[in-house]
């Protein structure tokens, strides 16, 4: 096993958390993978990218969906994994790719229970980003242009499936402090207040290991 960094980044929607994770990547001089995740486990599977996009952090909800979209999938030949339903050949995909990626090289993580994929990994720091639901609708309407109602409607639901998720494939909960190793308020820090935070508790971790 490698001596790569990881930090995953959890984040409730409108928080920030992708922002931080893209800031902290380039204070660290290493890639960040968000949506890139996608791409490298299909690129890796052999399954079609559509169907990780469809599935991309959302609870598995349609059985039907599955059996239909079942026969588009190819990429593992154990007969195991093909009669596994989709969504979890989705996510065994992802958790592949996760771990690969922490073996080739030091970089940030979010979404997708990196933290989850990464548990043993030695290297592995994870952090939960969260703020107040009157920041996150401040941030969400100026991102998308939406009213106030509408940015706190899409904040829970989309939270409301993140936490889903999280929670059925992972033996955590979402958004507990006790799930990470770090749990930080970007409404109260900011976004690159939140990055020193993450900088400064990676070299506490170096400290602490080297004792």
């Amino acid at each position: 096993m490698t001596n790569n960094t990881i930090v995953t980044i959890g984040r409730q929607f409108g928080s920030g958390g992708r922002e931080v994770g893209l800031r902290l990547a380039e204070a660290l001089g290493v890639k960040c993978y968000d949506k890139e995740l996608l791409d490298r486990a299909a690129k890796d599977s052999g399954i079609c990218q559509e169907l990780f996009e469809h599935h991309d952090e959302k609870p598995t909800n349609s059985f039907l969906y599955s059996l239909v979209m079942d026969t588009y999938s190819f990429g593992y030949s154990s007969a195991a994994f093909s009669d596994m339903p989709l969504n979890h050949k989705v996510f065994l995909a992802q958790f592949d790719a996760i771990k690969k990626l922490a073996d080739e090289e030091s970089c940030v993580l979010v979404g997708r229970c990196a933290d989850y994929a990464l548990a043993d990994y030695p290297g592995a720091f994870s952090v939960f980003i969260h703020a107040s639901m009157d920041k996150r609708i401040q941030r969400i309407t100026r991102k998308y242009q939406l009213s106030d109602s509408a940015a706190k409607d899409r904040i829970q639901k989309t939270d409301k499936q993140r936490a889903s998720y999280y929670n059925y494939y992972t033996s955590k909960k979402w958004g507990d402090a006790s799930s990470y190793n770090l749990s930080l308020d970007s409404g109260a820090l900011g976004i690159d207040g939140c990055v020193e935070m993450i900088k400064k508790a990676l070299e506490l971790k170096k400290t602490a290991n080297r004792k």
